[in-house]
């Protein structure tokens, strides 16, 4: 079946894309490749009409019931490749020798945190204890003991980000300290440092750090490992990027290939639901717009 669009991605941004398509009475299928990056949001409060917070999973439930309402076809599904055939893209679905086709594709994949290989730092996630993203939850962190684990300059950028909510921040770093950056401003801001591996942090009630015989405490650790791109499909066809793999993209949120889109965190810019969702309406509404002067 040949449909007004394909949505590459089912977290907030491709949901809400498929949600305003589905409303401008467009065909419009997602693929679904598999556990987005909300999904981990233990409960997040600073989502706009969520006064009491909500959870990523309870969100994706709702965004997806709202675009299947609007008659959008979801389906569990990993894209693998996308070429141009005549008028339409053809995407080659993963495990499938039959491709979906649409003159319009929307690429709404984000991003995967990089996470250290610590005994159960998954559960960590889920429990908040462990944490990803400062500027969601920092203020559920006021005043309490702050880790932050990281390998390269984001880890003394996040660490200093985050003096704005605690008085106690510590930055684990993963390496030597002589190749860290910005120690002197870290230390004249009363950040502590500390020279760590993945093996010296393990979870129980709190976050418990051992180097050298000194056990430290902490109420939560903040990982500033950074995260790889999920854009690979369009790069891999020449879509315009940055050293980062971040997809380059118009005012409309076109791509440097015509016809295809992106919008959400595979996009340079702030990593927010709010900001991936905006920029899912504007890519829709966009497509909408083509598709009518077509």
């Amino acid at each position: 079946m040949r449909y007004d669009a394909i949505v590459v991605g089912a977290g907030p941004a491709g949901l809400t894309a498929a949600t305003y398509l589905g409303r401008f009475r467009r065909r419009v299928l997602v693929l679904d490749g598999g556990e987005p990056r909300a999904n981990w949001i233990p409960e997040s409060h600073n989502t706009p009409g969520f006064p009491d917070g909500v959870g990523g999973p309870a969100l994706l439930s709702r965004l997806r019931r709202q675009a299947e309402l609007y008659g959008a076809t979801t389906i569990e599904a990993r894209a693998d490749s996308l070429a141009r055939v005549e008028e339409c893209f053809e995407v080659a679905l993963d495990g499938s020798s039959t491709p979906v086709k649409a003159p319009f594709v929307l690429l709404a994949t984000g991003v995967v945190d990089r996470k250290p290989d610590i005994d159960g730092i998954d559960e960590a996630v889920r429990r908040a204890l462990v944490r990803i993203c400062p500027i969601c939850d920092a203020y559920e962190a006021i005043d309490q003991r702050i880790a932050v684990l990281g390998d390269g300059p984001l880890g003394a950028r996040e660490a200093l980000f985050l003096k704005t909510y605690s008085d106690s921040v510590t930055l684990l770093h993963q390496g030597s300290l002589d190749a860290l950056p910005d120690v002197g401003r870290l230390l004249a801001d009363d950040v502590g440092v500390m020279s760590v591996t993945p093996a010296d942090i393990r979870f129980d009630e709190a976050v418990q750090v051992s180097v050298d015989g000194r056990e430290r405490t902490f109420d939560c650790l903040y990982l500033a490992l950074g995260c790889e791109m999920q854009s690979r499909l369009a790069v891999r066809w020449g879509a315009a990027h940055d050293d980062g793999g971040n997809l380059i993209v118009d005012r409309h949120q076109q791509t440097s290939i015509d016809g295809l889109y992106a919008a959400g965190d595979v996009v340079r810019g702030l990593n927010q639901i709010t900001v991936a969702t905006a920029e899912a309406a504007i890519a829709a509404a966009d497509i909408h717009r083509r598709l009518r002067e077509a």
